[in-house]
């Protein structure tokens, strides 16, 4: 069992502390938290666990072994930079910084301390996107073509954030785990029809992102829908797949539809062949995301290997929104990325 103190009780923060308690992994020893009002009801739940103010107690604690940040974004990097330093494994709320140039400091200083950086981005540990990652691995579907990606709803407007921060996050994350494909180039357009304390925040986004190898991505994130849809469709060159998070049931399906390009010595065009075949839904086991990924980051801890959604990944979704930023800014001009 290991020790770890959670920074940050808030509504995501608060789902963490719960899961680190009722690991059997784990010993929540301190949550922390500025609002001392909050706090000290958080902590009538969680009796064993020291209740602090300062996270400097926690940082100076050498029975820590870890730390779980779940802050406002614009405190990650200050709070993350201190707990790496200390030696601490340190588990940061998505994205996880403002900007790539803190992103790619905090693992460089992560390899430097040799302790794990990672980074919560929960949509990797449910047990429909593992799925689909080994369906993708199997050659099911084929040569990728494209990512296609819908997360909307009515709400819920942030205040430090615009859109793309907020939602975004979570297809990209599913996008570099699935995939893991190089990006060239991203360009991106929003609007702000309403300002939000006096700020012009977009809060409708549409994101494209081009690929070394060809592939393309487009991600819509809404803050203005009537409707809540969180979908992706992935379409190869032998099946396509659809991922609905919004089906109770059948969550993940797949198509044997497409097209076959044939051509004949006596015509001048190809051919072009459609082809409708059938569907089918593969059973998915469910589980808690967030136990998953408690669990797996102190397998990653004791076995002394990087998460499947490390510092790197962190760093390859803030890079993209920053880029995607820029682009916005500019009008919808294609920004180039290396990272």
């Amino acid at each position: 069992m290991k020790n770890v103190a959670v920074i940050g009780c808030g509504y995501w923060g608060n789902h963490i502390v719960r899961n680190f308690n009722s690991s059997e992994n784990w010993n929540l020893k301190y949550i922390c938290d500025i609002d001392a009002e909050h706090l000290n009801k958080i902590a009538k739940s969680y009796p064993n666990a020291k209740a602090v103010t300062d996270a400097g107690i926690i940082f100076d604690d050498a029975s820590i072994d870890a730390v779980a940040i779940a802050t406002p974004v614009n405190t990650h990097f200050d709070l993350a930079k201190r707990s790496l330093e200390s030696g601490k494994h340190t588990w940061v709320e998505k994205p996880l910084t403002s900007d790539a140039a803190s992103s790619q400091t905090l693992v460089e200083t992560a390899k430097r301390k040799k302790v794990i950086l990672h980074v919560d981005h929960t949509f990797i540990y449910t047990p429909a996107v593992r799925k689909i990652k080994s369906i993708i691995e199997s050659g099911e579907l084929g040569e990728i073509y494209y990512f296609d990606s819908v997360r909307i709803n009515l709400g819920l407007f942030q205040h430090d954030v615009n859109v793309l921060w907020d939602l975004a996050p979570h297809d990209l994350s599913i996008l570099q785990y699935l995939l893991d494909r190089k990006p060239l180039a991203v360009s991106a357009n929003g609007i702000s029809p309403y300002k939000y304390n006096n700020n012009d925040i977009e809060s409708i986004a549409y994101l494209n992102i081009r690929f070394e190898n060809g592939m393309m991505a487009n991600l819509h994130v809404n803050w203005l829908s009537p409707v809540k849809i969180r979908k992706i469709i992935i379409g190869g060159n032998r099946k396509m797949l659809v991922f609905d998070d919004m089906e109770p049931i059948e969550k993940i399906k797949i198509f044997d539809s497409g097209i076959e390009m044939k051509s004949r010595e006596d015509v001048y065009e190809s051919l072009i062949q459609y082809r409708i075949g059938d569907m089918m839904s593969p059973a998915i086991k469910n589980h808690e995301a967030l136990k998953e990924e408690c669990n797996h980051f102190y397998d990653c801890i004791v076995k002394e290997v990087d998460t499947d959604t490390d510092g790197k990944s962190g760093l390859y979704v803030v890079a993209i929104l920053e880029a995607a930023d820029k682009s916005m800014k500019s009008g919808g001009v294609p920004i180039e990325i290396d990272f």
